[in-house]
């Protein structure tokens, strides 16, 4: 059996706060859905039990009087959609040991049982006086519009209950707005609506909160406001859901949240441009390396060369030293070569597959880890930016196993699938500790993500399903080939 559940806090402090017998009876099925603790303790058993139990094992001799008591008003109760827990105009009536009392919660109609003694009656209905009182007052003071609704046969908004904030947050009373209902849909900006449709349908079909946010126009006030609606259902007892929650004003947050949106926008473009940049300047520093340094040792080692070959043989020494200088410019060919390779590799313009593969090898041979990559096309297509953004990448990876890992193995892959391209390094090392990623010092990582950001793709960096570390990179498909200056 189901036992209805009565999330009210009157009636929550009705059983708290008194120490008699008091029975609640949901008067559409005439059975016990709540009892005080006195109750429970006289019978034996727990709530769960007792709401299985018929009427007259829980009321005796008193369940005789009740039944001609429902039978006899019932046509004379006068119930309207109040808002909470209310009690009914009637007279209390005796019922043998018992004194009832109607209530109603929604469409949800109820009979309070309390034993007739004066002070237990007293008792139960000060508990109940002190807790719609304070239920008010924090209703009253909540920064908000405190609702329930239900739908009507049009699928629109039919409000039981406004609180005093509707006046407050929307500019119209809400006794005009329980009446109209209609004139907070006419409220609601015209790019809004759909969304506010598609929430309560959603709320409705899954039986889950209703959460909205949108904008209305006020116009008492001739302004804009951002609301955020909040409502939890329930289902009565005739089947129907009832909303209850509340409206608030969040268009202080939602300026704020736009905002600092924004800054973010500004700032991932602002280090978009900073990379490019960058790029830029490394570009022309390896090229005059490459150019001014480079032809000024070749013309060295040419001098060199030919003052070798005019100094007699006899003169061992000089020779020696003349020598020892030509190995100096060698070994100075080699490291601007390097030096201009790590600024600007010119191993991109053949192609991003074979700058990766280059990648891999020099780590092995450097290093001394096996490094294994592997692709499943050798000719992919990405513009220069997305290339820098891949190799950069590979480089700072590379660079984090080589210092920190304590790997065995890696292994890159660069695969082009349905959705875009996808480059996977991955390490069989110590992998991530716990806060490694939120470090205030892990530059490394944070220029990782900022850099596939601003090529729209997305970052993602974790440790292994075994070991190890595994950073993962999606760009979106490619729209052109590399392009080389």
């Amino acid at each position: 059996m189901t036992i209805l559940s009565v999330p009210n806090p009157f009636f929550n402090a009705l059983m708290t706060g008194v120490s008699d017998e008091v029975i609640l009876i949901d008067i559409a099925r005439m059975q016990v859905v709540d009892a005080s603790e006195s109750v429970l303790k006289r019978l034996g058993c727990d709530l769960s039990t007792l709401c299985t139990y018929k009427l007259e094992t829980t009321l005796g001799a008193s369940v005789h009087p009740l039944y001609e008591f429902v039978s006899r008003y019932q046509e004379q109760f006068n119930f309207e959609d109040l808002p909470s827990l209310k009690r009914s105009q009637q007279q209390q009536i005796e019922l043998g040991e018992y004194a009832a009392e109607v209530l109603q919660h929604g469409d949800d109609r109820y009979i309070v049982l309390m034993k007739n003694d004066l002070s237990s009656k007293k008792n139960t209905m000060e508990a109940l006086d002190e807790s719609e009182l304070r239920f008010q007052a924090l209703v009253n003071n909540t920064p908000g519009l405190v609702f329930e609704f239900q739908l009507d046969d049009m699928g629109g908004m039919h409000f039981n209950y406004l609180s005093e904030g509707c006046k407050v947050l929307l500019g119209v009373s809400a006794e005009d707005l329980k009446q109209n209902p209609r004139i907070l849909l006419n409220m609601i900006n015209v790019e809004d609506i759909d969304s506010l449709q598609e929430s309560i349908q959603t709320s409705v079909l899954e039986f889950s909160m209703f959460n909205w946010e949108g904008r209305v126009w006020i116009e008492a006030w001739q302004d804009t406001k951002w609301i955020n609606i909040r409502a939890i259902p329930r289902r009565l007892s005739n089947g129907q859901l009832l909303w209850s929650g509340m409206m608030t004003n969040i268009t202080q947050s939602h300026k704020e949240r736009l905002e600092l949106e924004e800054s973010r926008r500004q700032l991932a473009e602002l280090s978009a441009h900073a990379e490019q940049v960058k790029e830029q300047e490394r570009k022309r520093i390896a090229r005059e390396i490459h150019d001014d340094l480079g032809g000024n040792l070749t013309a060295i080692k040419i001098g060199l060369s030919s003052a070798i070959k005019k100094i007699d043989a006899s003169q061992t020494q000089l020779i020696e030293k003349m020598q020892y200088l030509e190995m100096i410019v060698n070994e100075t060919f080699d490291v601007a070569h390097r030096i201009s390779s790590d600024l600007r590799p010119n191993i991109l313009d053949l192609g991003i597959v074979a700058a990766l593969e280059w990648q891999a090898q020099t780590f092995e041979k450097q290093i001394g880890i096996p490094c294994r990559f592997t692709t499943n096309h050798i000719d992919i297509a990405v513009n220069m930016d997305e290339a820098i953004t891949l190799f950069r990448i590979c480089q700072e990876a590379m660079s984090n196993i080589a210092k920190h890992a304590h790997a065995q193995n890696v292994t890159m892959s660069l695969n082009r699938e349905r959705d875009g391209l996808v480059m996977t390094i991955a390490d069989d090392g110590v992998g991530l500790q716990a806060g490694d990623v939120l470090k205030s010092n892990s530059f490394g990582l944070r220029g990782m993500n900022e850099r596939v950001i601003a090529v729209n793709g997305e970052f993602s960096i974790e440790n292994g399903a075994r070991a190890g570390t595994k950073i993962t990179v999606k760009l979106p498909l490619p729209k052109g080939h590399i392009m080389v200056d």
